[in-house]
């Protein structure tokens, strides 16, 4: 099958995904194999090329946000059955023994392992994921739509949820990518005011076409706001949304990675009982909660498509913050 494989973790500008042709992974007994149709191109996908997550499995195929049809079952796999249409997302295991899987926090679990790096990804025709932890995709969206569903959306969710946005509430975002697109909709959905802090001009028109009352380069936002959610992955924010936020609020701070974080006072950044929470990943009943939500609103991905060859290119747009929404790969057999 044609595949683009990272062997050496390096910048994208210096292309370092290369085009192979590789053996096609059969299933082990409780996994299903799946042809893949679709799947998103997330700023994960770059911290794991480029270094800032350390020591993925080598060589890798990134991607994790997979959409496609199962091909084969396991021996034991009972799940799916063949031409079923699946989804596989960030988080593919985890012990089920510990105190976090047991307290139903499993995105916190030590032995957590995850799609496109400790395991080859969807930037291929075929890919494999235990069943468990594979999500049926709603009849509503069609496969390249679906993609962004299983990361920026599942992902964006928690990062929602942690914000604790009051009902009818002021929501502020920093950063206006594929999350942030999908996440904003929920929050108008639910009546709520968004407010979009994004660098770009182009970005900051789409947050408007999004329903967006203010969005603008500025850092700081125009008014005291309830929640904010950090998508971009920059620290030097998180003292400026701190400062944006009115007493008893929470900042949520969405990235997986994320640069340095300045000293802040306490008085001015902490007090009045503010909160500051982070995430990591998601956990599986996050993913179910949120695919039925996509479906009933329904929410509209915004989306790029392009060739699975194309992909180095893709990733040094998402770099450049140059598209918007979420840049989709899609698979023509060639």
């Amino acid at each position: 099958m044609r595949a683009m494989v990272l062997k050496k973790q390096a910048p994208i500008e210096t292309a370092p995904l290369e085009l192979l042709d590789i053996e096609i992974s059969e299933p082990q007994p409780h996994e299903v194999q799946l042809k893949v149709e679709a799947c998103g191109v997330c700023r994960t996908d770059l911290h794991v090329i480029e270094g800032d997550l350390k020591h993925p499995k080598l060589p890798l195929v990134p991607g994790h946000q997979v959409v496609g049809v199962v091909t084969k079952l396991g021996s034991k796999s009972k799940r799916f059955k063949v031409g079923d249409r699946i989804g596989v997302a960030w988080l593919r295991h985890t012990c089920g023994k510990c105190h976090f899987c047991k307290a139903g926090k499993e995105n916190l679990c030590t032995q957590s392992l995850y799609t496109g790096y400790n395991a080859n990804g969807g930037y291929a025709e075929y890919a494999v994921v235990p069943e468990d932890y594979a999500y049926a995709i709603p009849k509503g969206f069609s496969n390249a739509l679906a993609a962004p569903l299983l990361c920026a959306g599942i992902v964006g969710y928690r990062a929602f949820k942690r914000a604790a946005l009051p009902k009818g509430g002021k929501l502020g975002i920093y950063g206006f990518g594929s999350s942030a697109h999908l996440i904003s909709q929920i929050a108008l959905h639910q009546g709520a005011e968004v407010y979009v802090s994004t660098r770009h001009p182009r970005h900051q028109a789409f947050a408007k076409e999004m329903g967006a009352i203010w969005s603008s380069g500025d850092s700081h936002f125009p008014t005291l706001l309830d929640s904010i959610i950090v998508f971009a992955p920059a620290g030097e924010l998180v003292p400026k949304a701190l400062e944006s936020l009115k007493p008893g609020g929470t900042v949520s701070l969405a990235g997986i990675h994320m640069s340095d974080v300045p000293s802040m006072d306490y008085e001015s950044h902490l007090f009045h009982e503010k909160n500051l929470v982070s995430v990591e990943s998601n956990t599986r009943q996050d993913g179910e909660e949120f695919l039925v939500l996509a479906e009933k609103i329904p929410l509209k991905p915004h989306i790029t498509t392009f060739p699975l060859e194309q992909a180095n290119q893709v990733l040094l747009q998402v770099k450049q913050d140059a598209l918007e929404g979420t840049a989709v790969l899609t698979f023509i057999n060639k």
